[in-house]
């Protein structure tokens, strides 16, 4: 493989540096570097960051193709700066099977465009009723560490207390989708004012809060390590904060949509803000900004959930839940954390991809931009702004909140082990 000099980047947000990739690996980082060799890639003004990581992404494959694909939704991942994803169980069949996991990362390896690392289901089929093969999924060629039934909560504590058990012996960790399932019934929006005054079903915060309380407290139980996905409230916060302060393995997610959205969006009736869990309010999204700041909230994930257009384009009560997001989710995070303050570049390198590959276990990514590691790393240029336009989106699906609007930042690179995925903002 040839060499290639990112010349003039600005590392972390750093000063600006040369590196030099050789092969799969960085050979060199400093000032001055020769490009004797060396394709050169002009990077004034930008900033490089490891490669980023996805803990919670919907990659439909297989059963689901109309939505997305494995392909079409690596190479979404690669245009959003991302180097590995963590894909979701909730394809049909169901990923609860050594056979299934396998399929999907093999797809993955087949694919090219970002390392595609599967999450089995928790329990067979998502039902909630039985164990999956936990031990066979993590023993198997795709080498699970990750189990969720995300879509669904793992609502029976003796089930839940039995899976931390049985990952805690391989060091593994389940992701909770953290939904009471009797205090949702029929919800189609966060419960408060706008609920009321629409006249839709509301989804209590509470429904969220009661299961991380219970989760935290079944892991310190355990000893075992809890994953709480999407977390959406200000309540659900001040619990995971009071469970770090008592020395409880868990570590929790926010989605970009969180960060920026409010349910005040649903008065358009669109279903494109149609969202699981939903969108909250303010005083929500500015507990969520701060807790992700201040290391409350671990990472960012992007819940990347595409749709086929005739189950999106619908009357709101019928429209499925869910949003892509792979595309459009630095840009979100830098300016919610970034132009707000409340992260610098470095923060978002360890949000986006040291923290979570540390809790996916995900080898070789999120690993500082340093000589003699892996050459997974992503090139963006803060500076541009630009109006989302779904038809530019290399997803397959178009469901996204943010058309029309105009969001900063844009990956001109992304390198995966030192090859090109994405150059100068186009996929390679």
């Amino acid at each position: 493989m040839s060499k290639i000099l990112i010349r003039g980047a600005r590392v972390l947000g750093g000063e600006p540096q040369d590196v030099l990739i050789d092969g799969e690996t960085i050979e060199a980082v400093g000032t001055g570097l020769s490009a004797e060799g060396a394709t050169v890639v002009e990077a004034a003004g930008q900033i490089l960051l490891p490669g980023l990581v996805d803990l919670h992404t919907h990659l439909r494959e297989p059963g689901r193709e109309d939505s997305e694909t494995v392909l079409t939704g690596t190479r979404a991942a690669a245009s959003g700066g991302y180097t590995a994803v963590f894909a979701m169980a909730n394809t049909h069949p169901v990923a609860d099977t050594a056979g299934v996991v396998e399929q999907v990362y093999r797809l993955g390896k087949e694919a090219g465009y970002c390392d595609v690392q599967p999450i089995g289901a928790v329990t067979v089929g998502l039902e909630g009723k039985k164990l999956a093969e936990l031990g066979a999924m993590h023993d198997s060629a795709a080498g699970v560490t990750v189990f969720s039934d995300d879509g669904k909560c793992v609502d029976d504590a003796v089930i839940m207390r039995r899976a931390l058990e049985y990952v805690k012996a391989f060091g593994g960790v389940v992701a909770q989708h953290a939904q009471e399932p009797r205090l949702t019934e029929g919800a189609q929006m966060n419960e408060g004012v706008v609920s009321a005054e629409l006249g839709l079903g509301g989804w209590p915060a509470v429904a969220e809060e009661s299961i991380i309380a219970r989760d935290v407290l079944l892991a310190e139980h355990v000893g075992s390590r809890v994953h709480i996905c999407h977390l959406s409230t200000a309540g659900s916060v001040e619990i995971v904060r009071w469970a770090k302060s008592r020395g409880i393995d868990v570590t929790a997610e926010v989605t970009p949509h969180h960060l920026l959205l409010t349910d005040e969006l649903v008065r358009t009736y669109n279903p494109v803000y149609k969202v699981n869990p939903p969108l909250r309010t303010e005083r929500d999204v500015l507990a969520l900004r701060e807790a992700l700041a201040d290391g409350t909230i671990d990472i960012v994930a992007t819940d990347h959930a595409p749709h086929p257009h005739e189950d999106k384009d619908c009357e709101w009560a019928a429209a499925a839940m869910g949003m892509v997001g792979l595309e459009t989710a630095l840009s979100v995070v830098q300016q919610t954390m970034v132009e707000t303050g409340l992260l610098d570049w470095a923060g978002v390198a360890d949000r986006m991809s040291a923290a979570p590959a540390r809790i996916g276990r995900a080898t070789g990514h999120g690993r500082p931009v340093s000589a003699g590691e892996p050459a997974n790393l992503v090139l963006v240029d803060p500076a541009y702004r630009g109006t989302v336009d779904p038809a530019d989106f290399a997803s397959r699906s178009r469901n996204t909140p943010y058309e029309g609007r105009e969001l900063p930042g844009r990956v001109t690179h992304t390198f995966l082990r030192g090859r090109a995925t994405v150059m100068d903002g186009k996929l390679a």
